[in-house]
């Protein structure tokens, strides 16, 4: 097997077996319904951005709903925005009025949604952003959506980034002492290096703010993106596919590939670059293929509930995992070389070829002659037959074996074989 990721301070030992969540962004934003981050795109002003305070009203929201599309995806565990950059908080917090409880739907969002994937069995995690377009004390910078408002920057350049970190601290702390135990804590970003006003460890009081997380919530799975160099549990490539293991300073480590159905993480009506259900599960693969896990994002509407196109594809994927998942859950990557156009995962001794690409009547699997026991396909246990390479003279013999498999491809968006693998 491929070297280990060191132990983390965070416990990942559930993380690296489930390998599949949901990611949730939902806010302010899912009413212009044009990208999430469409305050700053646009440089709308506070005054202007009310508008979806005012109008901010779920009436079809049920988590139940969310929940079992995720679970019956296949899905683990799941992460929400309970805050994203505009500053809105789906939970009752005592520290800001900006909440969905004085929105006209008036209720706490976030405490039922919680509830309702604990009762599916999934892990639960909070996406909390570092940024804050509307608090008062934030500076405007470079990200800022009136970073180009020589007055307003002018009005508000006494803003103190301390009293804003007094916050972000007094709302996480909120969120790991309210809803009970928290698996994943999922900050976002840092952005030290910009130019004009970036931000890093010592604008959120990294140091600080860790050593809270790490007291309320000592096992929790932390990511990468306080901007310190050390502590974290998860490296988190964002909407790209790592070509290896990802490593840190040449070392493996835990990683997680973020990733969204459209392009967009909020809902965003008018965007149809949507990806089929055969590449997010192919995405699905490779990352378990890499050590990695994915993370793969739904935009609720303003009327709460899941996109139809989202809920389509949702089910698509829980139709492969459903008879596929022993390939994926438990798994990570092989030391075997697969064939052309296919990955492995592998649980031991029991290996996964996944075909992405149908060949001709048969598969040659390299090093495994003196370990293969039997193979069948995942999906129905069926036999695939196996012989030695005495028919094609145009390869290396040694050590390879011939799986002889159907002309036509399975009914099954990727086929998996899975081959039982003899104790060395």
């Amino acid at each position: 097997m491929p070297q280990m990721p060191e132990k983390t301070p965070g416990n990942t030992e559930w993380f690296v077996h489930d390998r599949f969540g949901m990611f949730i962004h939902w806010g302010l934003y899912a009413l212009p319904a044009r990208h999430e981050w469409v305050k700053k795109r646009e440089m709308i002003p506070d005054e202007k951005y009310d508008v979806y305070f005012r109008h901010f009203n779920p009436d079809l929201y049920d988590p139940t709903v969310w929940a079992k599309a995720a679970k019956n995806a296949g899905m683990k565990y799941f992460v929400v925005t309970t805050k994203h950059h505009e500053g809105f908080c789906l939970w009752d917090s005592d520290l800001t009025d900006y909440k969905a409880t004085n929105t006209p739907y008036g209720k706490d969002l976030l405490k039922p949604m919680v509830e309702a994937f604990r009762a599916e069995g999934l892990k639960v995690g909070f996406y909390h952003s570092l940024i804050d377009w509307h608090h008062p004390e934030f500076p405007v910078d470079c990200m800022h959506p009136m970073r180009n408002d020589k007055e307003f920057r002018e009005r508000t350049k006494g803003r103190d980034i301390t009293k804003y970190a007094e916050y972000l601290h007094g709302q996480t702390r909120e969120l790991l002492t309210r809803f009970g135990k928290i698996d994943i804590m999922w900050f976002d970003f840092s952005y030290p290096t910009q130019p004009d006003g970036g931000k890093g460890r010592n604008d959120w009081q990294s140091e600080k703010l860790y050593e809270l997380v790490r007291k309320l919530m000592p096992d929790v799975v932390l990511d990468d993106r306080l901007d310190l160099e050390r502590g974290y549990d998860i490296k988190t490539p964002e909407q790209w596919q790592p070509q290896e293991w990802v490593k840190v300073d040449g070392k493996p480590v835990v990683w997680e590939a973020c990733q969204t159905l459209n392009g967009s993480w909020g809902y965003d009506r008018d965007n149809l670059d949507w990806k089929s259900p055969a590449l997010l599960l192919w995405m699905l693969v490779d990352s378990v293929s890499k050590g990695g896990n994915l993370l793969l994002n739904v935009g609720p509407t303003g009327r709460g509930e899941f996109d139809e196109r989202a809920l389509a594809t949702l089910q698509a994927i829980g139709k492969w995992t459903r008879v596929n998942g022993r390939s994926i859950y438990g798994c990570t990557a092989s030391d075997y070389t697969p064939p052309p156009d296919c990955r492995y995962t592998q649980n031991g001794n029991r290996l996964y070829l996944h075909v992405m690409a149908w060949p001709l009547r048969h598969l040659h699997l390299k090093g495994i002659a003196d370990r293969i026991e039997y193979a069948q396909f995942l999906h129905d246990a069926s036999e695939i037959r196996i012989f030695q390479n005495t028919f094609d003279h145009s390869i290396e013999k040694d050590n390879t074996v011939v799986l002889e498999i159907p002309i036509q491809k399975p009914n099954v968006e990727i086929p998996v074989i899975e081959i039982f693998l003899k104790d060395r």
